[in-house]
């Protein structure tokens, strides 16, 4: 939380009323939404958060939404030393990352830990959108996975990724792999997977035929992400259910989902959501 009380001297009423009501803490680095209104009262801020964080050495200013396929946000240097890396921890495990070039958000740390205590025993386990790693790493660290293929088309998460994979010494379980998803499953994926991770609300549903050809044939797990927008009548899950049914359906698959729920508030009625989806896959 933004320490308001320690803000109520340096700022005017409307000054704190427009302050963020959160911020995140990648590391000992803190990303800050600032509204344009109080961008010069920036320093003022920053200030605060370290203050009320011994540990921040770094606040950033976020200045646009993430975007584009490698899920990126120009960032703008506020207070505290002037670097995007840092180490972050979390559930004992090591992530190294430049958050001005990558992609990594601490507000999922429930979400992998939850997905990593899902996988079983010797699963093989196809990560589509990986980043940096984050539940790559947590799976091979929190559970007997056999094999996990980690996939980005990002050049730089995956340099960041392979020397998580060493730090936290997954080497023998996580593959890191390099390219399109689509093109990396057609070329040598197809048939070999128990669970597929669609961690990318942006390309899941884009790329939900290419998660399904990973599954080896019996049954399988997906885990799919995708944002959905909702008014106050609408159940998030429900709307984000009915579009996958309807897709399943077109490619003639047997499905169910087993658990679903809002992983977070993305915007203005809209909501990030994932299905775990139990899916019947007949062999070719």
């Amino acid at each position: 939380m933004i320490p308001r009380e320690r803000l109520a001297a340096a700022l005017k009423i409307r000054e704190v009323e427009l302050l963020p009501h959160s911020y995140d803490v990648i590391g000992d680095i803190a990303v800050l939404r600032v509204s344009d209104m109080i961008e010069n009262r920036g320093r003022e801020v920053a200030e605060a958060v370290m203050q009320n964080n011994k540990h921040v050495k770094t606040v950033l200013r976020q200045v646009s939404p993430v975007s584009s396929s490698l899920r990126l946000r120009a960032l703008s240097w506020v207070a505290g030393e002037k670097r995007t890396e840092t180490v972050h921890k979390e559930h004992g495990c090591l992530f190294k990352v430049d958050v001005a070039r990558c992609y990594f958000s601490p507000r999922l740390l429930y979400e992998r830990r939850r997905i990593a205590q899902q996988v079983g025993p010797d699963e093989v386990v196809v990560n589509l959108f990986s980043g940096v790693g984050s539940y790559s790493v947590m799976i091979a660290r929190h559970s007997g996975a056999r094999r996990v293929y980690s996939i980005d088309v990002n050049p730089v998460a995956i340099e960041y990724q392979a020397e998580n994979v060493r730090l936290n010494g997954v080497e023998s379980v996580v593959e890191v792999i390099l390219g399109d998803a689509a093109s990396i499953v057609k070329a040598r994926l197809l048939n070999i997977a128990d669970r597929v991770l669609m961690p990318l609300p942006e390309k899941a549903f884009e790329y939900l035929d290419y998660a399904i050809m990973a599954l080896r044939p019996g049954e399988g797990w997906v885990h799919y992400y995708d944002s959905v927008r909702a008014s106050r009548d609408e159940k998030p899950v429900e709307k984000v259910e009915d579009k996958v049914s309807r897709k399943m359906a077109d490619l003639g698959l047997d499905f169910e989902v087993s658990f679903g729920r809002v992983v977070r508030k993305v915007g203005p009625r809209r909501f990030q959501v994932v299905l775990d989806m139990l899916v019947r896959k007949e062999s070719l």
